[in-house]
């Protein structure tokens, strides 16, 4: 019989040996982590672009389930015994990692004590402050696809009971509901408003997909189920923008909804107990109002005389368009790389590319290492910590580290993300509020 003795270093030193590499490994891990995390604050890059996990260090317990939970790549990483955000500017709201943490770490809030996040002033079923005007998805603060198709399912549900309350429509011509955006809230919201029998529009400036429509191209928009009206529960799992926009689209066809894409809504105005809300192609009275558009509505304007010539478009549409043209592409996101790489296959057309930073930081590493691989191959022209100064019909002026330089130029795309459509929400009168880390629960 063997014993005890001769047994332990048959156990003993394998257990050493793991114990050994999980040490060494957890001492790369962090060291790796803490590199980033400098060299993002170095960088200007230290701050969520909106809603984001909140870990408190004394909960956490650096079990790193957080870490595997994160569909994103090395937004979340262990720095010690202790989960941080690690890439900050990638975090984009799933919020499963609150899920995912065994300790109650985690809280999902808005902005923080250095960047505060606008967001209008919501109160149950996303009503503003404007009684009968609500809101849903993105421009309430929630762009996450499966939070969004949520509150836009919930908001309806406030709205049909509400409406419930008051009574039939006196008026046979008054809409109970106008939509506005047909994002994933605002699909929700319609398949919503007609599994409740609602009369109701649903409208859209642009195409059908809303904010998704511009996302990186094969970007995962959706990582968690979600539950459509008329539909049931979304098992979708990880999937890219086209798959997404492909099953929006059979959603339509199954449904026989049919929104009013490619007409822009101007103004919306009380009306008689109700509201009027006027488009570039026609006029809707209705009950309710619901607004589920998106920051990306509003492109974030470049500043600089000439922006308002008919060359100067704010997203990449159709890239044949551009063919033999001397195009400028000017940002440094995801969609300015992505708009420069497909520009470069376009035969004949010469392609710059200008962005105000020295790197590509808030980019996806694809992008960055297309970029970096194309301005190398001579396909298309980087000009680094350079902006535009003037935009003439004939060229671009630019400043950049060597002092001005002027560059003959068809066509200008500045890709530079939106903004909260401030004019048109105090327009309307709604309140808007900043928001430095306040929790999810109390700021919607």
């Amino acid at each position: 019989m063997i014993s005890t003795a001769a047994l332990l270093p048959i156990y003993a030193v394998p257990l050493a040996l793991a114990v050994v590499g999980w040490a060494i490994h957890h001492t790369m891990r962090t060291a790796r982590n803490r590199d980033m995390l400098a060299h993002n604050r170095a960088s200007g890059l230290a701050e969520p672009p909106g809603l984001h996990p909140r870990i408190d260090p004394a909960r956490c317990i650096g079990c790193g389930a957080c870490v595997r939970a994160c569909p994103e790549s090395d937004v979340l990483g262990l720095v010690g015994r202790t989960a941080m955000l690690i890439e900050p500017w990638a975090c984009v709201g799933h919020g499963v990692c609150l899920d995912a943490c065994p300790a109650a770490a985690i809280s999902l809030v808005f902005g923080t004590a250095t960047r505060g996040i606008e967001v209008p002033v919501l109160g149950p079923g996303g009503e503003t402050s404007i009684p009968g005007i609500h809101i849903a998805g993105e421009l309430g603060g929630l762009g996450l696809i499966r939070n969004a198709i949520t509150q836009g399912r919930e908001t309806i549900d406030h709205i049909a009971a509400a409406l419930r309350r008051e009574g039939a429509r006196a008026d046979a011509n008054l809409l109970d509901l106008v939509i506005v955006g047909c994002g994933p809230a605002g699909i929700a919201a319609s398949l919503g408003a007609k599994a409740h029998g609602l009369s109701f529009e649903a409208i859209d400036q642009a195409t059908m997909g809303g904010s998704v429509a511009h996302y990186p191209r094969g970007k995962l928009v959706m990582t968690a189920p979600a539950q459509l009206p008329l539909i049931g529960e979304v098992q979708l799992g990880s999937v890219s923008k086209e798959e997404l926009l492909l099953f929006w689209q059979d959603v339509l066809r199954r449904t026989a909804i049919a929104p009013r894409f490619e007409e822009h809504v101007r103004s919306v105005e009380p009306e008689g107990g109700g509201f009027l809300v006027v488009s570039d192609k026609g006029h809707y009275r209705a009950r309710r109002v619901l607004l589920a558009i998106g920051r990306g509505g509003t492109p974030r304007r470049l500043g600089v005389p000439g922006e308002d010539l008919p060359k100067v478009v704010y997203r990449l549409s159709d890239p044949g368009q551009y063919a033999g043209q001397r195009v400028m592409v000017i940002g440094g996101g995801d969609s300015a790389l992505e708009a420069a790489a497909t520009l470069a296959e376009v035969p004949g057309t010469t392609v710059t590319l200008v962005h105000r930073g020295s790197e590509f930081g808030s980019a996806l590493r694809e992008n960055r290492e297309a970029a970096e691989a194309l301005s190398t191959a001579g396909r298309i022209t980087l000009y680094r910590a350079a902006r535009p100064s003037a935009i003439r019909p004939d060229r671009v002026e630019i400043v950049g580290p060597d002092g001005p330089v002027a560059l003959a130029n068809d066509a200008v795309i500045a890709c530079l993300g939106g903004t909260m459509p401030h004019e048109w929400l105090a327009q309307l009168g709604i309140a808007v509020e900043t928001h430095h880390g306040v929790p999810l629960g109390q700021a919607i």
